[in-house]
């Protein structure tokens, strides 16, 4: 007679129906983002972020809601009268009118600052423990190319990406629209709208290969952290030191890897080039070369990578 202890015990088969390698992409990237939101770290970061977007959020909201109310007047600033007029020009110089592109290319530059502290710490978290703790031969193990793991997490980085970058500049998009006149703007200014989906699309791209490479190589927290942190702080004060210190070729800016994405997306955004600070700076196609060799270089080093994981089914 079977006992209670071997009822417990036999093997109980699949049930549901089974959606292929593919839908491990999926998973793979929702468990990644779980770790990811356990942490405190990141909650104290996103608030944060959302201190920029609420900047922005509301100086777009007083650019057309103080010339409507004190046409011609004066404001009182902590105390201090302002002329609109003077404030106006102010606020015109941080381009927070829904109309120009660079709101949204200044948006997501401010919002840098926080999202590659952001990235380092989700570097570890969703890459870094993989390699450091030996998951990486459990999931290679499954039934899944490795190709479905690296989708996965470059899906998770992405998704951190758009959280903090693409879907504030949407939200700030359908305010302006709500702003200024609604019935035309949304269909005047549809190529901001696919500017700003462009936008993100190359930043979540480069982004997360960039910090796949990364983690890959280094594993653990505090070597990511100081390495991402010197790919964009060291290299962006070499480049400025260079062109605006020393007066090179404006091509040294092209070190500056968050310069070089900032292009690209003004390039989606439609902005012009002479508007673009500061200058001199190098043309759209150079930074789209030099952020195209870099996937393309994350992209070789992790298939190198990966590829050599041993896996013992």
């Amino acid at each position: 007679m079977p006992t209670a202890t071997d009822t417990l015990l036999r093997y109980r088969p699949w049930r549901g129906v089974p959606l292929g390698p593919s839908a491990a992409t999926l998973a793979i990237a929702r468990v990644s983002l779980l770790l990811l939101l356990r942490r405190r770290l990141f909650w104290g970061l996103f608030a944060l972020a959302g201190l920029v977007f609420f900047f922005f959020f509301y100086g777009q909201y007083l650019v057309t809601w103080i010339p409507s109310q004190f046409a011609g007047g004066t404001v009182r600033i902590a105390a201090i009268p302002v002329s609109v007029e003077a404030l106006t020009k102010f606020l015109d110089r941080l381009a927070l009118t829904g109309t120009n592109p660079h709101l949204f290319g200044n948006f997501v530059w401010f919002e840098g600052y926080v999202l590659v502290i952001a990235l380092a710490l989700a570097g570890s978290v969703i890459v870094g423990n993989d390699f450091a703790h030996g998951s990486l031969p459990f999931y290679l193990s499954k039934p899944i190319g490795r190709w479905h793991y690296v989708a996965g997490k470059c899906l998770a980085i992405g998704a951190v990406v758009n959280l903090l970058t693409t879907l504030p500049a949407l939200v700030l998009f359908v305010e302006a629209g709500l702003l200024l006149d609604w019935t035309t703007y949304f269909v005047d200014y549809f190529d901001l709208l696919l500017g700003i989906l462009g936008y993100g699309l190359v930043l979540s791209v480069t982004l997360s290969l960039l910090l796949m490479a990364t983690a890959v190589w280094l594993r653990k927290t505090v070597p990511l952290a100081m390495v991402w942190m010197g790919l964009f702080v060291f290299l962006r004060l070499m480049a400025g030191w260079l062109v605006d210190g020393l007066k090179a070729d404006e091509r040294w800016r092209l070190l500056d890897l968050w310069n070089d994405l900032y292009l690209c997306g003004l390039w989606c955004l439609g902005a012009e080039y002479d508007t673009i600070r500061p200058q001199p700076q190098p043309s759209f196609g150079e930074a789209a070369l030099v952020v195209a060799g870099v996937c393309g270089a994350c992209w070789l080093y992790l298939r190198r990578r990966i590829q050599a994981v041993e896996v013992v089914a």
